[in-house]
């Protein structure tokens, strides 16, 4: 697959398809193998070989390593377009994130933290720029385009089923570890073979790239637009990503917390004041702010697989099935897996209801519901997580009322940006959307570093909590919807919002 093999269903579609397909899966792999790994990993007594943070520590670290990734994406886009373009970016980009994942793998923490800023900076390269290629592939008008990205996205999800499973097994197996010590090496040390595994398919990744690059008919496409003002441009972006990026991070501190009040604030100053405005264009910013903040609350209890669930996989979950033991970081492996089996259902289901399915804003309220379902359903396993380790079949009902969630709001919100973007403003509004992401990234650790293991009421409270705050988004967003439809009514779009 990573050299070009022909796979079913690409005879289809463009050569390049195969290529950058098994390059993302790989990529994926990588960046899920690690980010299985990284709370447990931090949060791991330094006699089991981690770092003996703090769940609040862990929580912080992570918060701040998954918003750079996608916050990196916006300025990381930039340079794709205007100074290397996409095909330069993916390779810089993705040969950074490969570095980055083999400095993990050095048992130091000035590796460690170097590992985390390489992976960052090159996924802000890679991300945008690998999609900007698969676009590239197809005329505007071409019919295979859609069914393009969903072979693309199908790739995505196959690379994190398999990361966890491998990572997984090499950092914390019983197994692996007796393998480790019987060959001299220090068990303790698993999980940096684990680290090194995500750093391997990341080379694969780029070998499956660099196998023909040069052959995939899109260089003419994404060659770089530069301009007199593009340096310009890009130093300008750069610095206004790097200060919001300082400034959050800088938000952690006693003191500053009160930062942290630009996750609302901004949104909801730039929702009033283009809701205000006469021009149609700009109120349909006011739409694409709201939905804005709705993803950045779902991302913010999402993203939490990484945090909270993952701690409370490992430390008050019995993992064996029949009797046979299994690592925590497993349950990862969930949500790519109901993707790939609900994704084409859903998708089914769209096509059939036809004018008759709901809007995007109601898709999104659905979205909230499922995820306020899933940290519902973490309720009463909390409860009886207090007289000894709860069944797996929590976290799987858990991961599924999920990706019901996430495949009424990730793939509607991308649409609906690119939609609702008032004309020449596409780019900016997906850098909208991966601003959300990013934001959203940020508040999952922060709400995730609450977690407590051995306070077993407090647990409750931090699962009931969060269930309460998303029915109340739920239920905000439904009331919206009239509203959102009458901001963009001029248009003819009422339907779709």
């Amino acid at each position: 697959m990573a050299l070009g093999l022909r796979l079913p269903g690409f005879d289809r579609h463009p050569r390049g398809l195969a290529q950058l397909f098994s390059t993302e899966l790989w990529e994926r792999f990588s960046y899920y193998g690690m980010r299985a790994l990284l709370v447990l990993y931090l949060t791991a007594p330094a006699i089991e070989g981690g770092l003996g943070f703090s769940t609040e520590s862990a929580g912080r670290v992570y918060g701040n390593y998954t918003m750079a990734v996608y916050l990196l994406a916006i300025p990381g886009g930039f340079l794709a377009d205007a100074v290397l373009g996409a095909r330069r970016a993916v390779i810089w980009g993705g040969l950074m994130i490969m570095c980055g994942h083999f400095s993990l793998a050095v048992p130091t923490l000035a590796s460690f933290y170097a590992g985390l800023v390489l992976i960052a900076l090159g996924s802000g390269l890679f991300k945008p720029s690998i999609s900007a290629l698969v676009g590239a592939l197809y005329s505007r008008d071409d019919e295979r385009r859609d069914a393009g990205f969903s072979i693309f996205y199908m790739g995505i999800n196959i690379g994190a089923f398999l990361a966890p499973l491998v990572t997984g097994f090499l950092a914390q197996s019983a197994w692996f570890k007796a393998w480790l010590s019987a060959r001299g090496f220090d068990p303790a040390m698993s999980w940096h073979w684990g680290f090194a595994a995500a750093g391997i398919g990341m080379f694969v990744a780029m070998v499956s790239f660099g196998w023909r690059a040069k052959g995939i008919a899109v260089l003419a496409e994404t060659t770089p637009q530069r301009s007199s003002r593009a340096g310009m441009q890009a130093a300008a972006i750069c610095l206004g990503s790097a200060v919001l990026l300082v400034v959050l991070v800088i938000s952690d501190l006693p003191g500053f917390t009160w930062l942290r009040a630009i996750f609302i604030l901004a949104p909801a100053a730039g929702i009033a004041w283009f809701a205000r405005s006469p021009d149609v264009d700009l109120r349909r910013v006011a739409a694409v702010l709201v939905f804005f903040v709705a993803a950045m609350v779902f991302w913010a209890v999402f993203e939490q697989a990484g945090v909270s669930v993952a701690l409370f996989a490992d430390q008050l979950t019995h993992n064996e099935i029949f009797g046979v033991a299994f690592p925590s970081s497993w349950y990862q492996a969930l949500n790519p897996l109901f993707v790939i089996f609900l994704a084409p259902v859903m998708a089914a289901l769209w096509l059939r209801l036809g004018a008759r399915q709901p809007s995007a804003g109601v898709k999104f309220a659905i979205g909230l519901g499922f995820l306020a379902a899933s940290f519902l359903l973490m309720v009463p396993a909390a409860r009886l997580a207090a007289a000894g380790k709860v069944s797996p079949l929590w976290l799987v009902g858990l991961f599924l009322l999920q990706t019901v969630g996430e495949l009424c709001v990730s793939p509607v919100g991308l649409s609906t940006m690119t939609r609702l973007a008032p004309v020449g403003w596409s780019g900016l509004m997906l850098g909208v959307w991966f601003l959300a992401g990013s934001w959203g990234s940020k508040l999952a650790g922060i709400l995730g570093s609450r977690f407590s293991a051995d306070d077993h009421g407090a647990l409750v409270s931090f699962f009931l909590e969060q269930a309460v705050m998303l029915a109340v988004a739920t239920i905000v967003m439904a009331a919206l919807v009239p509203w959102l439809r009458r901001l963009i009514d001029e248009r003819g779009e009422s339907r779709a919002v």
